[in-house]
Parts: C-alpha cells; sequence; structure tokens
C-alpha cells in the first residue's frame, strides 16, 4: 500500500503544469469531448506506465539492491532538481491527428508526450524502488488520473487554480528525501 500512496502523490504533485497536463489542456480546448479524452489518457497512461514500470522492475532484477539503491538515490535527487525546471508544450507534439477520432489522437499524443517525461522517469525509478510492480502502476496512473482528469472537466480555470511553482517546490523536497533516504539505506 505505501507503494501505491507514495506514487499516487509523487506523480500527481510532479504531473502538475507538467507538458501532458498542458497537452490535457490543449485537447480539452480542441475537442470539448471530456469522456473520450479522459478514457484516452488513461489507456496511454496505464500502456507507458506498465511498460516504464516494467523497465524499473528489469533494472532492479538486473542490477541488484545494493547498487540499485545508489542508482535510485542519485535519479530521486536529479528528479528533484528538474521539477524545479518549467515545462514547455512544444507545437509539434501538439499535433495530433483527428483522423483517429478524440479517443485515438488523445491516447497516441499523450503517449507520445509522456515517452522521457518526468512521470515516466518517475514510475521507472518508483517501480525499482518499491518492487511492488501491480501498485506502483496503480498509484501513477491514478496520480496521473488525479492531476489530468479535473484539468480537461474544468478547462482553463483548473489549470490555473493551483500555484504551480509551489507545487513543484513541494514536490522537488519529496524527490529530494526519497533521493537521501535511498543513499542512506532507510528507504527499502
Amino acid at each position: 500500500m505505501e507503494a501505491f500512496l507514495v506514487s499516487t502523490g509523487i506523480v500527481a504533485l510532479a504531473e502538475i503544469g507538467d507538458k501532458t497536463q498542458l497537452l490535457a489542456l490543449l485537447l480539452a480546448a480542441k475537442f470539448r469531448k471530456p469522456v473520450p479524452i479522459v478514457l484516452g489518457i488513461f489507456a496511454a497512461t496505464i500502456v507507458n506506465h506498465a511498460l516504464a514500470g516494467a523497465v524499473g522492475s528489469w533494472l532492479m532484477a538486473l542490477i541488484g539492491p545494493d547498487m540499485m539503491r545508489w542508482i535510485l538515490g542519485v535519479s530521486f535527487i536529479a528528479m528533484a532538481g528538474w521539477m524545479l525546471i518549467p515545462d514547455k508544450l512544444d507545437e509539434d507534439e501538439a499535433g495530433f491527428s483527428e483522423r483517429f477520432g478524440v479517443f485515438g489522437a488523445t491516447l497516441v499524443a499523450f503517449f507520445l508526450a509522456e515517452m522521457g517525461d518526468k512521470t515516466q522517469v518517475a514510475t521507472v525509478a518508483l517501480a525499482a524502488r518499491f518492487q511492488d510492480y501491480w501498485w506502483v502502476i496503480a498509484g501513477t496512473t491514478v496520480g496521473m488520473m488525479l492531476a489530468n482528469a479535473p484539468v480537461v472537466w474544468l478547462g482553463d480555470k483548473a489549470a490555473h487554480a493551483l500555484p504551480v511553482t509551489l507545487v513543484h517546490r513541494i514536490a522537488a523536497v519529496i524527490f529530494a528525501l526519497l533521493g537521501l533516504l535511498a543513499l542512506v539505506g532507510m528507504g527499502g
């Protein structure tokens, strides 16, 4: 249950102001059909995070817990720094095709935008850290939905209601603490 709760919280915080949240807002403004957009985000997140979690679990099995503790510690501290860099949505990342319908366009655009994104990297690290694949994937997916569904449903008002800089700073502190705990061996 710890893996689920930490994964949910980390990803929900990391996603605030992230480029995929900006994409969710853009999709909502373009298509104005929240149900297929939210379902597309959900499907893309499950697939993307399932793959990322598998990589994290594989890395833990390959490298072993002692070496992985150092890699995770440094990775979480690097994620803390990355959280302090504002995200922007590139024009080409927002270019989705309407020929696949709202659900298909959302699925493809969101899956591609999530590749190499903070939350995907966090999912790899969380899966390696907790070694509880299903709870991590469930948690990261719920975190993504907590951050993105309100943006789709409420649009621009929800996107600007949160103090993004403060949320990013809180997430950075959490990542830094997880990194330090991993380095001193208390996080496992």
